[in-house]
């Protein structure tokens, strides 16, 4: 069986397997009472959405989870688990990240607030299934300590310290997919676009066969973004939580590792860079100027929306820029 009718199938049971599992699971969280909470700070237009379903990410956890497994027992028996590993591990390190997005949505959900684990808590637990997803990645991969620069071509060793900085690193950017997810069909629809990346990066690794473990993270994320996007497009009927956000950012950090091109991520992933720095940004001006805001609101998806920007078109002008960012990638960022 051909790389390309794999990558085809993945893509295929994934999306098919997240619309079927949504549309099952989308009644059981209704009845169970497991809606979203609206802050009363954030736009006053998003009262409306408060009571839509949550944690809706578990159908395409689920999704990817299937697929997942049964793409690496493939490839296992055709390429060898050594070449497979770096996606099992990094489909892991997302299955953690849901995993503690469950927890926090739980207690949301049970406190009836917008606020579950503290920041603390949140951060430590990612801490550690980053250490865990790092000591994988080293002993079983082969990962080194020598970190590349893409569009320069250049590596530098930083010993230890490089895993101060992929700590950081993952942990970033998992929560910067976390602060994506504020608008109908935000976070699934730029993260569909950095699956068809990784697609494109595994064919295109400049080896003689592909990348099997990025074409099989790519498809998934393709797939499961897709499936979601049936549901979660404006105007949403699941959102996808904590639990969805957060297994996404763990396929998309993984996968830059995967590549042994981490930093790329920045690049790839910018409109997750320009959320997060939004809000540090705001918080920063907001302490420096004793009161005033940077921004009308922050993430900076909703300061377009008091700007009268639409939710689809927010939608619409992240994911081309996330494509067109993508796209530098793949012509000068690859390694």
């Amino acid at each position: 069986m051909s790389y390309k009718i794999v990558f085809i199938l993945a893509l295929v049971c994934t999306f098919i397997l997240t619309v079927l599992i949504s549309r099952k699971l989308i009644p059981i969280l209704k009845s169970r009472k497991m809606g979203q909470t609206i802050l009363d700070i954030g736009p006053r237009w998003h009262k409306s959405k408060e009571g839509t379903p949550t944690m809706g990410g578990f159908a395409f956890i689920i999704a990817a989870v299937i697929t997942g497994i049964a793409g690496s027992v493939y490839f296992v028996l055709t390429d060898g688990i050594r070449t497979t590993l770096p996606f099992v591990f990094t489909l892991a390190l997302g299955v953690a990240g849901g995993l503690i997005g469950c927890i926090d949505d739980a207690a949301k959900l049970r406190k009836k607030q917008n606020e579950g684990l503290t920041a603390k808590q949140k951060f430590l637990l990612q801490l550690i299934v980053a250490a865990l997803y790092l000591v994988g990645m080293t002993l079983v991969c082969g990962n080194n300590t020598a970190l590349y620069i893409p569009f320069v071509g250049v590596e530098i060793e930083l010993g230890i310290f490089y895993y101060v900085f992929a700590m950081l690193l993952l942990t970033g950017i998992i929560n910067s997919v976390n602060l994506t997810d504020g608008i109908d069909g935000l976070a699934s629809g730029v993260t569909l676009i950095v699956g068809v990346f990784f697609a494109a990066a595994g064919f295109l690794n400049g080896q003689a066969e592909p990348d099997s473990g990025l074409l099989l993270l790519g498809s998934i994320i393709m797939g499961a973004c897709g499936g979601f996007l049936v549901y979660n497009f404006y105007p949403a009927r699941v959102f996808m939580g904590d639990t969805g956000s957060l297994f996404l950012g763990g396929l998309v950090v993984g996968g830059s590792f995967m590549m042994k091109n981490p930093l790329l991520v920045v690049v790839f992933g910018i409109v997750y860079i320009i959320e997060t720095a939004s809000v540090m940004l705001q918080v920063l001006y907001f302490k420096l100027t004793h009161g005033k805001r940077l921004f009308l609101m922050a993430p900076i998806h909703h300061h377009f929306e008091k700007k009268g920007w639409s939710e689809v078109k927010i939608v619409f002008a992240a994911s081309g820029i996330t494509a067109a960012a993508a796209a530098v990638s793949l012509l000068f960022g690859l390694h």
